[in-house]
């Protein structure tokens, strides 16, 4: 098995738009895709969600501006690592993330085993 990191982008923005009942029905979506790739095994390590905030640390100056990104449309909302026999099948298992139900998108980005 191979290990991959899942990348949850999107538009804070979408969020904030939802009503109460609305990000209850997407809680339990998240919870019940999480659930899944547990119980079969592909859950290498959860992470943790991410807040919009943060700092950004650029070049050989080590200039530092607010971050996450200047003028983001996305962003890195968290991340999953999780376990897959190859890139196909990690492509497969993230067809289920509800990140996608809202325009979002999952980053998939294998490790190098050395």
């Amino acid at each position: 098995m191979a290990k991959f990191m899942f990348l949850f982008r999107s538009n804070p923005a979408a969020y904030r738009s939802m009503s109460p009942e609305q990000m209850q029905h997407t809680m339990n979506k998240w919870m019940d895709w999480k659930d899944s790739l547990e119980k079969n095994g592909h859950i290498k390590q959860l992470g943790e969600r991410l807040d919009g905030t943060g700092k950004v640390v650029r070049g050989k100056a080590k200039a530092v501006t607010d971050g996450p990104y200047v003028e983001v449309k996305d962003s890195i909302q968290g991340y999953m690592l999780v376990e897959a026999k190859d890139m196909d099948q990690a492509v497969e298992l993230s067809k289920d993330c509800p990140i996608l139900e809202g325009d979002g998108t999952v980053e998939i980005r294998p490790f190098v085993s050395i």
